[in-house]
């Protein structure tokens, strides 16, 4: 949960201290577009390799791998001498995350029986939420603070004590596993999924700063040929050696294809609705990026509370339903701010914000640790590493998917006004409130296309048999006896790493951090 909370603030933190960079650091805008953009294109491209690496060599080998690699690229951003050396390791950072990231749903799912797997994910909800708004709340406070006179340099440095203390931590505590089977790593499968997400992420990111050019129209349109290819080329590589880098077999199954379309569109939705939020805050309203942070504190709450609330009480007693009100209460949150929006002006306070944020907090929370539960609740155990990298991705396309929307249904809006309106600077921030406006219509359609999409989640998730093959057991029996004390002996035949009551009752509690 360390490595799940890092992540997640690291990708949100650098947005409200954009600003003081690009003053501090003299960086260009292309230069900024890349800070952010390029953390983002590393990820995403690197996390199915790094959920089947985890498969293949051990998830907690990868683990500790990848948050050291995390913490050493959070120094390197924090000490960068130059915008150039800054972008270089902000690329780094993604490629490390990318190692780390997928472990932590693979360990979960992996460690924990299917009983006790609601809880883990309530709080694996609970910190999404916690980590996507304390992000720009701890960006504006080290910015504003300006700590020993490093401007934006702590909310990298920030990471240092937090990714020593989890790799001292996962170390320790987190139990070896991996597929019960030799698996090689399918370089070919790699070098295709990097070449096809690069031509669509890449033109996304960079459309509208270069005017949206042909070449990028052409480059996304490649991208459909590449990823027909890898499906092509997975296909034939299940058959022959059955070390496929995309287990084209989990699409199969119903749960995880459908949960992956509703996770893919879901990112579109926040992709869009985070940015327009930031820029909508502190340079429509001018508001501080303490005060922009701080708007933001009902929502991280909300979406805390009813993550936890959903897994565990909830989704056992209503299923599917619970994922589809989150849904239309999103969208009823999302509705309600616009028309405050609309009605209140540029002259809105913050405490105006506060309830359709809580609406759409709930709607959020009801949402994101049940709907990962229920992509993963069929998936077999051996492919939870591939899983869950692939939920990651369609999560991140998703965002970049929403981010290149971005300049359409924001900044389209916006610069249209502008020209027509053919005013000076006091038009700026009526422009913004106006795109801001148009954009929340669009979040709000793309939450009632999610509800229609759940309807072909299952009704209630039919849970994978706790009992594994032999071959599993066996595996990570071994792996627990070469990387942890050996346990104490247990009455009934279950997965040696997971005990019952063990995070009930404290003493595994460790384990939550992957």
């Amino acid at each position: 949960m360390t490595a799940a909370f890092m992540d997640l603030v690291d990708v949100t933190i650098v947005n409200i201290a954009i600003p003081s960079i690009q003053r501090d650091a003299g960086a260009t805008f292309s230069q900024i577009q890349w800070i952010t953009a390029g953390y983002a294109l590393s990820f995403a491209a690197g996390l199915i390799t790094g959920g089947r690496l985890g498969d293949i060599h051990g998830r907690k080998r990868l683990f500790l791998i990848g948050i050291a690699g995390f913490t050493l690229a959070s120094a390197l951003c924090g000490f960068a001498a130059n915008p150039e050396m800054l972008v270089a390791a902000r690329v780094l950072q993604g490629a490390t995350a990318a190692l780390m990231v997928p472990q932590v749903l693979s360990i979960v799912h992996a460690t924990f029986p299917a009983h006790e797997r609601g809880k883990v994910f309530g709080l694996f909800g609970a910190i999404v939420g916690l980590g996507a708004v304390s992000g720009p709340l701890l960006g504006a406070l080290l910015t504003e603070w300006n700590l020993f006179g490093l401007e934006w340099r702590p909310i990298f440095l920030i990471n240092l004590p937090v990714g020593i203390a989890a790799l001292i931590l996962g170390r320790r505590f987190i139990t070896e596993s991996k597929a019960p089977r030799a698996l090689r790593l399918d370089l070919v499968g790699v070098a295709l999924v990097t070449l096809g997400l690069l031509m669509l992420l890449y033109p996304l990111t960079r459309g509208r700063e270069l005017h949206w050019p042909l070449w990028g129209y052409g480059s996304m349109a490649g991208s459909v040929v590449v990823f027909a290819v890898l499906v092509a080329y997975e296909k034939r590589k299940a058959r022959i050696d059955g070390s496929p880098l995309i287990e084209l077999s989990l699409f199969r199954v119903k749960s995880f294809a459908a949960g992956i379309a509703v996770q893919t569109v879901f990112g579109v939705g926040l992709g869009i609705f985070f940015l327009v939020w930031t820029l909508y805050m502190q340079i429509g309203l001018g508001w501080s990026a303490l005060k922009a942070g701080l708007t933001g504190v009902p929502f991280s709450i909300a979406v805390s509370v009813a993550a936890g609330v959903s897994v565990q009480q909830l989704v056992p007693r209503f299923g599917r339903k619970v994922l589809q009100a989150g849904a239309l209460v999103m969208a009823a949150g999302v509705l309600l701010y616009l028309w405050e929006s609309e009605r209140y002006g540029l002259s809105i306070a913050p405490w105006q914000m506060a309830l359709p944020l809580v609406v759409m907090g709930v709607g959020m929370g009801l949402i994101v640790a049940p709907l990962t539960d229920a992509i993963l609740a069929e998936v077999p155990r051996e492919h939870a590493g591939s899983a869950s990298g692939l939920i990651n991705t369609v999560q991140q396309m998703g965002n970049a998917l929403g981010l290149g929307l971005v300049s359409v249904v924001f900044f389209g809006t916006m610069d249209d006004r502008l020209a027509s309106a053919q005013a000076g600077p006091e038009q700026v921030g009526p422009a913004f409130g106006h795109a801001f406006q148009n954009s929340l219509g669009w979040v709000a359609a793309v939450m009632t296309a999610i509800f229609l999409l759940m309807f072909a989640l299952p009704k209630r998730p039919t849970r994978q048999p706790e009992t594994e093959p032999a071959a599993e057991l066996e595996t990570e029996r071994e792996a627990a006896a070469n990387s942890a004390p050996a346990p104490a002996p247990e009455p009934a035949p279950q997965p040696e790493p997971v005990a019952g009551g063990g995070a009930a009752s404290g003493g595994r509690a460790p384990e939550l951090v992957p």
